[in-house]
């Protein structure tokens, strides 16, 4: 099976820009046609993307893949914020197979730790560049090459075990809530004992784990593109109190919260 790939070079790739917003309940953007690529990332909240008349629903923890020429509306969560950043990148063309690879792509991708620091970084540049500045267009370019090699993880993921998918894949989903290994293996239909071998065989790590370092890389997500206090980040990303979490975050990066709250990007909108 060969590897997907994309034909991107920096010369075919006119400008960059990331964004960050956080949305109202019951918020709506659009109807829109997609002129750039975009790749989209949700961290709370729902949502769901109208392309050319066809709904596709997005749950926190996933990146989606956005192609120019369709139509779009976005309809968000009607009870709680939707908060989600994004990279577009702007492609003066698309060869017959990139556009082939690109619709062979899987829409949407659980989020990674790689994507989230290419955002965080674009936000940060974004404040001392311009849209067509080389380093800009240079982290788009990376975002872009990046989506088909996670692609292909999640696929080699699931070749290896699909409980364990199923696993990292209900976690990114249900973060917040009060999550045992019991619980956890229950929703994947796996013993906790058979649960916690296959994480150890595909993951490296267990389940618990693994749980704790995703919510601590929410929190610091959030720390650092929203004014949202400790304790708000704290009650979202599923810890105990807001010393559990400022422990953690310190623990996990080295920083504080104060720290990594002085990283956060200037144009985020909180309603």
């Amino acid at each position: 099976m060969s590897k997907p790939s994309l034909d991107f070079t920096f010369d075919s790739l006119k400008r960059a820009v990331a964004g960050s917003i956080v949305y109202p309940p019951g918020g709506r953007f659009g109807p829109r046609v997609q002129l750039d690529l975009q790749l989209v990332m949700l961290y709370t909240g729902e949502m769901t993307v109208t392309i050319d008349g066809r709904q596709l629903h997005v749950l926190p923890g996933h990146v989606v893949l956005l192609k120019p020429g369709h139509e779009e509306t976005f309809a968000f969560s009607r009870t709680e914020e939707t908060w989600h950043r994004w990279i577009s990148i702007h492609v003066s063309s698309l060869s017959d197979d990139t556009r082939k690879t690109l619709y062979e792509l899987p829409e949407y991708l659980p989020l990674t730790e790689e994507m989230n620091r290419l955002t965080d970084l674009m936000l940060i540049m974004r404040k001392h560049a311009s849209l067509d500045d080389p380093a800009m267009i240079s982290l788009g370019l990376a975002a872009l090459h990046l989506y088909p090699i996670e692609s292909e993880r999640v696929l080699l993921q699931k070749e290896k075990h699909p409980a364990v998918y199923s696993a990292l894949s209900w976690i990114h989903e249900h973060y917040p809530e009060d999550i045992t290994l019991k619980k956890l293996a229950s929703q994947v239909g796996q013993s906790p004992e058979h649960l916690l071998r296959l994480f150890k065989m595909n993951v490296q790590s267990t389940p618990i784990h693994y749980l704790w370092e995703y919510r601590v890389n929410q929190a610091v997500a959030l720390l650092t593109s929203t004014g949202l206090t400790v304790s708000e980040i704290a009650h979202r990303c599923g810890f105990k109190t807001s010393h559990h979490c400022a422990r953690l975050v310190k623990k996990s990066t080295g920083r504080t919260a104060t720290e990594m709250r002085q990283l956060s990007w200037s144009g985020v909108r909180k309603s």
